[in-house]
């Protein structure tokens, strides 16, 4: 697995065996088509293994860059209680960041984004040196990250009403990536108090007309947000200079009309109280 993900960002897909229930070429063709009409589409490996799961995505994201551009990243999905208790997950899920979803603040986007558009409050690390991947704790983590960035995920569910969403076929659809609103970059001067300042930030979620729609510490993501990049490391990512992470939601996930014609994420306790906003038109 590490060698895969590491040619994975590297040179695109790797080739990778057929699995049991590794999705077809035609499968895979089908689902890109409904993916860029926007087009509720069938699950991928709905009744396969996380193995199958894995290799749908690898052949999934070979077929999307030409659409959304080469990956860029990483994404920890489910990384929040809130977010398992919804998809009946015991732990997070991999996916993937490509170079095309991200959008800068403030930025528009129609409504409809999406066959099942959701929005959620997130962050993404920026990685600084490679020495991360022999990172142990969060600290060692943030020694090896450049920077920080609010984020807004506009995630895409993307499976028709009646299809399976499980950790598996979320997986297999590199858990639903479509647009992403990244705000200005913190730097990482002092992983320590980085590090502090992470788990005992308060994350709030706000709709357009300030109605508070989700709040949560920076401990709700798995005790520690860097504690994303180390899963995602335990389970074969090899990270380089540059790369995104996301390291999942602090809450919920919400249907454009509960923004109200957009949102915003504010970050208390981070250095300038950041924040990162979008508008749903």
């Amino acid at each position: 697995m590490r060698v895969f993900f590491g040619a994975l960002m590297g040179f695109g897909v790797i080739a990778q065996p057929l699995a049991a229930d590794c999705a077809t070429e035609a499968q895979i063709d089908q689902f890109v088509a409904d993916y860029i009409l926007g087009t509720p589409a069938a699950a991928l490996s709905p009744d396969g293994s996380m193995e199958d799961a894995l290799c749908t995505q690898s052949r999934l994201a070979a077929a999307l860059e030409p659409h959304l551009g080469p990956i860029i990243g990483y994404k920890a999905g489910l990384t929040s209680a809130p977010a398992q208790e919804r998809f009946g997950a015991s732990e997070p899920v991999q996916g993937v960041l490509f170079r095309d979803m991200m959008l800068h603040d403030g930025a528009s986007v129609p409504s409809d984004w999406g066959a099942r558009p959701v929005f959620e409050a997130d962050l993404v690390l920026v990685v600084g040196d490679a020495r991360l991947n022999q990172a142990e704790t969060p600290e060692e983590v943030l020694q090896n990250i450049a920077a920080i960035r609010p984020f807004i995920e506009l995630p895409d569910l993307t499976l028709a009403e009646g299809e399976p969403i499980t950790p598996v076929t979320l997986t297999a659809i590199g858990v639903s990536p479509r647009l992403g609103v990244l705000g200005a970059e913190i730097p990482v001067t002092d992983a320590a108090a980085m590090g502090k300042a992470l788990v005992d930030m308060t994350v709030t979620l706000r709709a357009a007309d300030g109605e508070v729609l989700a709040q949560a510490p920076g401990s709700a993501v798995l005790g520690h947000p860097a504690n994303a990049a180390l899963w995602l490391m335990s389970k074969g990512i090899e990270f380089k200079p540059g790369d995104l992470i996301s390291v999942g939601s602090f809450g919920p996930l919400f249907p454009p009309a509960k923004g109200k014609g957009g949102a915003t994420v504010s970050y208390d306790g981070l250095p300038g109280d950041p924040t990162v906003s979008v508008v749903f038109e």
